[in-house]
């Protein structure tokens, strides 16, 4: 019987793996994932790889030739993350191949220290793009103020493109502009766009941690048995789904519209919306809350592994995205009413999420020279 994760598909909806190894990738345990599990995708970002890295010695074969050819730092990294990805590539291959290029998709990040540098981001990317060299391979581009621009270039020139890191409806707004745009220009351009698959990564439990706190510090100012306080306790845990709802709402509605249907016609592709950071982070919630509640067409879900063994165990397999719409819009009315500023407290984890990848590609840079200097010690 097909796993649930495989089952989504039938929903409409794709599963990535939020996680990269070279262990799995070796090993025949990502190739299980994508015939059992229903994997048909990789993300990854700068907090993965240092995971990854930092876990053990399975690095250090790969590792010890490069540091003799004298690569180290960030070019060390990209050596390596560069061969994850393009093995991960050549194992979805098949998925690819049989999808015409919705799925067997694997990102790979530009570097969190570009998120405010347009003209840096749009050549990282284009040298990514190039040296990954799979047709698969989608460039991760974050949807802040000086991404954006870069977003509708890479488009433009035929780049595959994952914005990451968004938020709040205001971006999400402005993401799928910049994708448009792109798509304007290389339709003026007389190109191809069938070949064009974009999504637009949405953050998830993010929001729940960020919105729950400053309901929690609310609280904590109300005398007891207040009707607000009643009324914020039942709001806890409700804003990242309803945030993703809505998002949703947005995406059927401008990729029904006119403007996309000009560009359909010539062969272009819907930017599915992504659902990211969807392993819960409050152990109160269900396990699955973040797939459950977030099930529909054109969409992806990228699940970290421990997220996709849960689902595949317990998870609930029904369309869930378009419910309660009313509620989610009620929400976002009631909680500034309430005293939780949500649009304001949601507008600044894309800040926090930049700061969030850039310290841990630090953490990666330094578990690399730890290597580096442990590897220097070693007898030959």
């Amino acid at each position: 019987m097909p796993s649930r994760a495989q089952q989504l598909q039938d929903l409409g909806q794709s599963v990535w793996l939020d996680y990269i190894h070279r262990r799995e990738l070796h090993s025949g345990q990502f190739e299980a994932q994508v015939r059992d599990q229903g994997v048909v995708g990789v993300t990854s970002n700068p907090t993965i790889f240092q995971q990854a890295l930092g876990q053990g010695a399975d690095y250090d074969a790969a590792i010890e030739p490069r540091l003799a050819r004298g690569l180290s730092g960030s070019a060390l990294f990209e050596s390596l993350a560069i061969e994850d990805v393009q093995t991960a590539c050549d194992l979805l291959g098949p998925v690819y191949e049989r999808t015409r290029g919705l799925d067997g998709r694997v990102s790979i990040e530009v570097s969190p220290y570009l998120a405010g540098q347009t003209a840096a981001t749009i050549e990282e990317a284009r040298r990514l793009h190039r040296e990954v060299a799979r047709g698969n391979v989608m460039i991760k581009v974050p949807a802040t103020a000086a991404g954006l621009p870069a977003v509708t270039r890479l488009t433009a020139e035929g780049i595959c493109v994952n914005v990451t890191l968004i938020f709040s409806l205001a971006r999400y707004e402005q993401v799928m502009d910049a994708y448009l745009s792109g798509l304007e220009q290389r339709a003026a351009q007389g190109r191809e766009l069938a070949g064009i698959h974009s999504v637009a990564s949405f953050f998830v439990s993010r929001v729940d941690s960020k919105v729950d706190a400053a309901i929690e510090q609310r609280i904590a100012t109300l005398p007891a048995g207040s009707s607000e306080l009643a009324a914020l306790e039942r709001l806890r845990g409700r804003a990242a789904v309803a945030n993703a709802r809505l998002a949703y709402a947005r995406f059927l509605e401008v990729f029904g519209a006119e403007r996309f249907k000009a560009l359909a016609a010539r062969g272009a592709n819907r930017q599915r919306p992504l659902w990211a950071s969807t392993s819960t982070k409050n152990k109160a919630y269900p396990d699955t809350l973040y797939v459950d509640e977030l099930i529909g067409r054109d969409t992806v879900n990228t699940m970290p592994p421990q997220t996709l063994a849960a689902f595949n165990e317990h998870g609930r397999l029904e369309t869930t995205i378009t419910r309660d719409l009313a509620g989610a819009r009620g929400l976002f009315r009631r909680l500034p009413e309430l005293g939780v500023p949500v649009d304001d407290l949601i507008g600044q984890l894309e800040d926090e999420g930049v700061k969030a990848f850039a310290k841990s590609f630090d953490a990666l840079l330094a578990t690399l020279e730890q290597k580096r200097a442990q590897m220097a010690g070693k007898p030959r």
